[in-house]
């Protein structure tokens, strides 16, 4: 397919031209798509922080299926290239069904995006699949299977710096359901130690450069775990440097964030702030629809579901009102 008229038509209008399969499969695909797609996915990533992911799963999904039937028909550099981006766009619709809560559906696509990560010679990307299809096993509740895949991954020959420093924080996260403060510790010290050095980004069409440019990056990961571990006075002081920290461009984050601190002050039995900051992300959640996000809430209702006949009662109501529908 010529570049002109792929950008011409748009995505929509591209998949149009390569239904007819034998059309494609006699062009030579032009390099640039590949640019083109990598900024594509960039937008998306940035969208993902603004909007819910119902908006983001129908483009990202028909944009992969694009990008492989590309690869079908590409030079073996090109084809490697494209297969290298079709895995990331893979990884990020099995986030945005993830995020939808559509775990089985997320699921099949962090499988896709290991399978193409599989089919090129490059550690990088399959550091990278596994270490989201590791998050998505920690979500679920599987720490053992969050913890083998990120030692699968660490075993990895020629593993940069950037992608052991993943895989060492997202195994932290399967240690902490496993209830092992030690390791979460020692995984989350080193690879912080790791983002610390700077290390260099490959050049890859994906962008981990939070770990080590973010300076609440590794507070977030190691509250998170406190808060699985039941550690919640010791979680506290990070969700507030935290929750102070978060630019109003992450409100989608920043509402999960909440949900966490919420549950904390919860735990130690603190109704004030529990219910101010639930009542804060639950209208962040009503505005993004996040499956994710509003699971996290109903826990946390059930929780505070003791105060509801005292004098937080009322408030307790009005807090989680904006999800009730």
């Amino acid at each position: 397919m010529k570049r002109r008229h792929f950008l011409a038509a748009g995505t929509g209008g591209a998949l149009a031209a390569v239904v007819p399969g034998p059309v494609l499969a006699t062009e030579r695909v032009d390099p640039q798509v590949v640019d083109y797609f990598t900024r594509q996915l960039a937008l998306h990533s940035t969208a993902d922080m603004m909007l819910g992911p119902q908006e983001l799963i129908g483009t990202v999904t028909e944009q992969y299926q694009l990008i492989s039937a590309l690869g079908r028909a590409a030079s073996t550099q090109v084809r490697d290239e494209l297969t290298r981006l079709g895995a990331t766009y893979a990884v990020l619709a099995g986030w945005l069904h993830q995020d939808a809560g559509e775990w089985s559906t997320a699921r099949s696509w962090h499988t896709a995006a290991l399978a193409d990560a599989q089919t090129v010679t490059d550690p990088d990307l399959h550091a990278y699949t596994l270490a989201n299809l590791s998050y998505l096993q920690t979500e679920l509740g599987d720490g053992q299977a969050a913890v083998a895949l990120c030692e699968r991954g660490l075993h990895l020959s020629g593993l940069p710096p950037v992608a052991r420093m993943q895989l060492l924080y997202q195994q932290a996260h399967g240690h902490s359901l496993l209830g092992d403060r030690d390791a979460v510790d020692r995984l989350l010290d080193t690879a912080q130690s790791t983002a610390a050095t700077r290390p260099e980004q490959p050049p890859a069409p994906w962008g981990r450069s939070a770990a080590v440019d973010n300076p609440i990056f590794f507070d977030i990961q190691r509250a998170t775990c406190y808060g699985r571990l039941g550690l919640h006075a010791q979680a506290q002081p990070l969700w507030q440097r935290v929750t102070a920290s978060v630019p109003h461009t992450a409100r989608r984050r920043a509402g999960i964030y909440f949900a966490r601190q919420a549950a904390g002050h919860a735990a130690l039995g603190e109704p004030g702030p529990a219910l101010t900051l639930a009542a804060e992300s639950a209208r962040i959640a009503a505005e993004t629809g996040s499956a994710r996000h509003i699971a996290e809430l109903t826990s946390l209702r059930t929780t505070m579901s003791r105060w509801q006949h005292g004098p937080h009662g009322e408030e307790l109501h009005h807090a989680f009102q904006p999800i009730s529908g």
